[in-house]
Order: structure tokens, then C-alpha cells, then sequence
């Protein structure tokens, strides 16, 4: 099945807050910058933009939130894929610090701005629990919180019993609560960024793909189906919808499916013992599952899944299955919903930040923290943007680096996927 042209038929597609309209471009444009991108990065980076005065318009080639950023599994979540230790090692004392404090704070930045701009997205601040079921993965996870418990987090150890109560089945061993996460309803928060960008004097435009880019008389060059946009400078801001439009580019990440089941309301008995307090949970695995009770009762269970288009809950009956095997209570209960959509992993598994060109940025690559890490991203893209070269930020901003053999990811991928999901099965 190929990308569909509107919103994929997701929970979330039928719940959101309505949008604002955002026309496709008609006329010509001269702008400060022009961002290529309607996710979390691009509505971000021009909300910031448009905070300082900054002339930015948006380009999306469908709606904003139409990506991952309105299809993930609303988890807010601290942190980025590695451990403080490793950042400080990879990037030495003082960015790996800055990155480290940077990227652990991105949560609470992002629930400040949803209460600054009151977005309406159902956004809870109720902690995230990063879980093992082996002790391989209690040990990793006991590493990670004694790094960040040294940094001064508010990351708390719990055991097995405790677990139990917090999740109500006695599948994980040990987990990490970090207070610092949470959840929303992304499509919601999406179109709110959009609304936010917009009353603070963004422009914002859907149905309109960049066609090309190129460098022309000391400005960029934008086209567009209908338009042209001149700009000073440019953000691709396309995450695991890379393209071609710069050389090289989308052969830096390995775009992936992420998938997500939901089921009907389930009644309020069942919840109080399914995620009680509401903190959100990812499982410390080969291959990540993750999962959270929303507002209206409903479970949301993600993981990888396909390397296709889905459009309903049987396409990823694993998901659903794997619900039943850590909650019997829920065996015959309705599965209303089953989505997906693509995101961007590098191979290093860090956000990558690049400038190939005078006046032109990339920020892509957030590894399955998309949520809190892309919406912090937006202060520090626009700071780049708008102080130059000179103005620092807390990431690395590194050349463009095709990865070899790009051509085979979607067998790779497909093969790792079904090898961790055998692995994780069998507790190995």
C-alpha cells in the first residue's frame, strides 16, 4: 500500500482537535527562512523564529502532523538513545554535558510551551517507566539510572513488586521511573504548534512539496507545484520522510515503520488495573515495545512493525497478542484501531544536525524520541538560523554522511525486526 494521501486512518486522525486551515502556497514568496517540513521540528523551529521576530514559513507537502509527529505513541519522553556516560565519552565534557542536560530537559521544555500557548492535546506530565523483563535488561537499566541518579535526575529504581503495581502484570523484572516524561495526543499537539506559529506570525502551508532547491543570486531557491519561495535561508526539517531535494541526504537515515494498536474504552475496573498512575512504558528490548492508557481509557500498544503501509489492528496482531500475554483480562476485548508511520533512525542513533551549505540546515533523526527531543530542537534550530554560525548549539553539528549499502536497508530492517521480536520472545 502506498503513503496515503490524507491522514492515515488512525485514532488519533479521529479524535483530534480540529485544524487550523493551512492553504497551499498560491503566490511567490520572500521570507527570512523557509522551512521544509510540517512535523514537530518545523512547527517548532518557526514558532521560535516567529518569537523573535523572524519572518518563517512552513512548507508541508500534505498537513502539518501528518508524519510520525502526529502518528507515534504519544509518549514524552527524557533523554536521548544513549547513556549520559557514553555522550560525555562520544562528544567529551563540555557538549556532551550541554547535549546531556540539553536533551533531559526537552520533556519539561515541551509541557512549558503546551501550557504557555494552551494546546489543547491532553498532554500529562505522569512519569516514564523504561522496564526489563531479563536481567540483562535489569542490569542496563540499573547502569542508566545510577548515571543519571549521579547527574541529579529524578530517576527512581524499582523492583519487580513494584513494577507489578505500577503496570499490573508480572511480566518485567525491574524498571526505571523517570518523573520527567509523559504522554499527549500528538496530532492534537501538532496542529496546536501550527496554530501557535501562526498567531505569532508564521505562515504555515500545506499541499505544498518542495520540488527543488537550489542556490541562486546569494538566496535559496524554493519550487513548489504552484509557487516560488526566495529565502535567506532554508531548514529541511523531513525526518523519515527524506527525499532527494538535498544530494546525499536520504541516504544518512534508515526510515522505519512504527505501528501502533488501539482498543475501544476499556471499562474503568480493567483500567485501575492496567497502568494505574499513567505513566507511560517502554520495554528495555531487542525490539522497543511500548505502550500507555490514554484519557479516554483507551490502550495504545507500538512497536515495529510492518516495513508497509497498515490501516487496522489485524495488520499487527503480534501487538495485540502481546497485550493478552501481560494482561489476560483483556482477551476478547475490541481493537479498533492499527496505524503506522515513518520514522528516521541514523546509524549512530543520535539526532544528526547538519549545514552543507551557506544558510542551509538539517535536523533529522530522533530515534523514537520525537515527541519532547524535536520540539526542544525547534529553540535550538532557530537559534542557529538566526545567529549564524557563531551562535552554539547543544548538538553536534556534523558533515553529511551517506551510509554504504543504503540501497538494502529494507531487508536489513525486516530481518532484525523479526530476529529481536524471536529474541525478546524467548527472554534471550
Amino acid at each position: 500500500m502506498s503513503a496515503p494521501e490524507r491522514l492515515p486512518p488512525s485514532l488519533y486522525a479521529d479524535t483530534a482537535v480540529a485544524p487550523l486551515p493551512t492553504p497551499a502556497l498560491e503566490a511567490d514568496s520572500n521570507v527570512k527562512v523557509a522551512i521544509v517540513g510540517g512535523g514537530f521540528t518545523g512547527l517548532s523551529t518557526a514558532l521560535h523564529l516567529a518569537e523573535q521576530g523572524v519572518q518563517a514559513l512552513v512548507l508541508e507537502a500534505r498537513e502539518p502532523g501528518w508524519g510520525a509527529s502526529g502518528n507515534n505513541g504519544g509518549q514524552v519522553n527524557p533523554g536521548l538513545k544513549h547513556d549520559p556516560d557514553k555522550i560525555e565519552a562520544d562528544f567529551g565534557p563540555d557538549l556532551g554535558r550541554r547535549m546531556i542536560a540539553f536533551a533531559y530537559g526537552t520533556t519539561n521544555f515541551t509541557f512549558d510551551l503546551i501550557r504557555r500557548y494552551q494546546i489543547a492535546c491532553e498532554a500529562r506530565q505522569n512519569g516514564t517507566l523504561r522496564a526489563a523483563y531479563n536481567e540483562a535488561g535489569v542490569s542496563g537499566i540499573h547502569a542508566t539510572a545510577a548515571q543519571c541518579i549521579a547527574r541529579g535526575m529524578p530517576v527512581t529504581l524499582l523492583d519487580q513488586a513494584k513494577v507489578r503495581e505500577m503496570t499490573g502484570t508480572g511480566r518485567y523484572l525491574g524498571a526505571m521511573l523517570d518523573a520527567r516524561g509523559g504522554d499527549l495526543h500528538p496530532l492534537s499537539y501538532a496542529r496546536g504548534l501550527a496554530r501557535a506559529a501562526i498567531s505569532a506570525g508564521a505562515a504555515v502551508h500545506g499541499q505544498t512539496p518542495a520540488l527543488s532547491l537550489r542556490r541562486e543570486g546569494g538566496r535559496w531557491r524554493i519550487e513548489t507545484p504552484r509557487a516560488v519561495v526566495q529565502a535567506e535561508k532554508v531548514l529541511l526539517a523531513t525526518n523519515g520522510f527524506t527525499d532527494d531535494l538535498w544530494p546525499g541526504l536520504r541516504r544518512t537515515i534508515v526510515p522505519v515503520f512504527s505501528s501502533i494498536a488501539a482498543t475501544a474504552p476499556l471499562p474503568d475496573a480493567v483500567v485501575r488495573e492496567i497502568m494505574p498512575t499513567r505513566s507511560v512504558l517502554y520495554e528495555s528490548g531487542h525490539i522497543t515495545v511500548y505502550y500507555r492508557i490514554d484519557q479516554h481509557n483507551r490502550l495504545l500498544m507500538g512497536g515495529r512493525g510492518p516495513m508497509r503501509w497498515i490501516k487496522d489492528a489485524s495488520d499487527i496482531a503480534y501487538l495485540t497478542r502481546y497485550a493478552e500475554r501481560l494482561w489476560p483480562q483483556l482477551k476478547g476485548v475490541a481493537w479498533t484501531h492499527g496505524w503506522n508511520s515513518r520514522l528516521a533512525i541514523t546509524p549512530d542513533h543520535y539526532p544528526h544536525v547538519h549545514e552543507p551549505a551557506e544558510g542551509l540546515l538539517v535536523s533529522l533523526g530522533c530515534n523514537g524520541r520525537g515527541v519532547a527531543l524535536s520540539t526542544a530542537m525547534g529553540a535550538q534550530l532557530a537559534r542557529r538560523l538566526n545567529g549564524g554560525k557563531s551562535a552554539e548549539i547543544d548538538m553536534p553539528v556534523t558533515g553529511i554522511k551517506p551510509m554504504a549499502m543504503h540501497a538494502f536497508w529494507p531487508l536489513a530492517v525486516s530481518g532484525a525486526v523479526l530476529a529481536g521480536r524471536v529474541r525478546d520472545r524467548l527472554g534471550i
